[in-house]
């Protein structure tokens, strides 16, 4: 039986990857998946075109072979930039302190570059992001702690 790796080894393995096109893009959601976001760590800066949010990824990349050990997550930051409009659907804007589960991104291509980046939330829930072009930037800001729960699908649900 093999038991979740020690934090302070995942921690010498701290996460930083950049976008800048739609594979790009996948490579992060599939790191970001089962992110959780506090409403209140979101932020759409229209001035500086730039979307950023803190979330606690669940460290997928790690050794957790064992499906009941629990593995870890960490504090990162996300962001975009060159972002001309953020929307958002079924998100409780007026609970900052409501969380939220990130599920996946997606990137729809427009023209000249431009295009859409999808973020799914768990619940029906999703942000969307109007871009000039893909500039995304993710970051492990802490180090990690053990998880409380492994995050699981259910795949019979359509």
């Amino acid at each position: 039986m093999n038991s979740p790796q020690n934090p302070e080894t995942l921690a010498k393995q701290s996460l930083r990857l950049m976008a800048e096109d739609a594979e790009d893009l996948r490579i992060l959601s599939i790191y970001l998946q089962d992110a959780v976001i506090r409403v209140g760590d979101i932020a759409w800066l229209p001035r500086a075109q730039r979307f950023a949010v803190l979330l606690n990824r669940y460290l997928w990349e790690s050794d957790c072979s064992d499906e009941d050990a629990p593995c870890a997550r960490v504090r990162a930051g996300l962001h975009f930039d060159g972002v001309l409009r953020a929307q958002s659907t079924n998100l409780r804007r007026d609970d900052p302190e409501a969380v939220i589960e990130l599920l996946a991104m997606d990137f729809t291509p427009g023209e000249d570059g431009t295009g859409v980046v999808d973020l799914w939330l768990a619940g029906g829930g999703g942000i969307r992001l109007e871009v000039e072009y893909i500039g995304a930037a993710l970051r492990d800001i802490s180090e990690p702690w053990p998880a409380k729960a492994r995050p699981v699908h259910d795949l019979e649900q359509g």
